[in-house]
């Protein structure tokens, strides 16, 4: 009975200095507020609009090249090397393309990305040159928790989208991975292998928690231009519409393109004399 007690005690004391648990630890708190800002909360109630998910791609895009680029550079490095799958795990590719489905092939002179995604990126850069072994907490929490709600989040993006395809939803979609489950067991194993000095190992718990409050500020200010996107699309939109119908008392007259134009540039020079006359 007491070599038992014994026996779990060790266990337990293992799995309290597994890196991966650490993590899981320190970051519950923040993982909670990520889940709860307004852009996730949209995913969850499947209610994620096109404008969410393409200015979230956009970001996505800004923060994976900066990773991949760094866990690339850094794939010799003794804490990196463990846990570098980029044949299972890469995710730039794989953006580009949902990108180039919603923006086109000119996608890269179109996205917009906030001035969180670019902190976010910066940071990736730094640590990769200064510290390569915080990478690991960046790679455990985007890549695993990717893979881990990639299915579920991918389904719910196409019906709240109404995409009939797969197009659009290749970053969900992990196909050198045939077992999420026995590849993230294979993963937290090998980040727990990593050998790291008690002093490395609280910067990288410390990483994590800071990789979480990224994602937190990220979704926050996407959120925000989110806001700003949709509200000047029903400014375009009601213009438009107010364009297209010229309104005389008593009559509707649907105007042709050549007419909407001379409108539009008795409009513009009316507006410009009102202008002149204000001040």
């Amino acid at each position: 009975m007491e070599t038992e007690k014994k026996t779990q005690t060790t266990a337990e004391q293992m799995t309290d200095r597994d890196l991966s648990e650490q993590i899981k630890k320190v970051t519950k708190e923040s993982h909670v507020r990520a889940e709860n800002t307004e852009l996730m909360m949209s995913f969850q109630k499947g209610q994620v609009t096109l404008t969410q998910y393409k200015l979230l791609l956009c970001s996505l895009h800004e923060i994976y090249q900066a990773l991949e680029e760094q866990m690339d550079r850094n794939s010799d490095h003794p804490s990196v090397a463990p846990i570098y799958f980029p044949t299972e795990l890469a995710r730039l590719e794989f953006i580009e393309k949902d990108l180039e489905f919603f923006y086109g092939q000119d996608w890269r002179e179109k996205i917009v990305v906030p001035a969180a995604t670019k902190r976010y990126s910066h940071r990736l850069r730094q640590i990769g040159k200064e510290n390569p072994e915080f990478l690991v907490a960046h790679a455990y929490t985007r890549y695993l928790g990717d893979l881990s709600g990639g299915q579920v989040l991918g389904r719910i993006a196409q019906k709240s989208m109404g995409l009939k395809s797969n197009e659009g939803l290749s970053f969900f979609a992990f196909p050198g991975v045939s077992s999420p489950n026995l590849f993230k067991q294979l993963y937290r194993s090998r980040m727990n292998s990593v050998e790291l000095t008690e002093e490395e190992r609280n910067g990288v718990l410390e990483e994590a928690v800071r990789a979480f409050e990224f994602n937190i500020q990220v979704f926050d200010d996407l959120q925000k231009l989110v806001s700003v996107t949709e509200n000047q699309l029903q400014n375009t939109s009601t213009y438009s519409k107010q364009v297209k119908t010229l309104h005389i008392p008593g009559t509707i007259i649907n105007t042709s393109p050549l007419l909407r134009m001379v409108l539009g540039l008795f409009v513009a020079l009316a507006t410009v004399s009102m202008g002149i006359y204000a001040f």
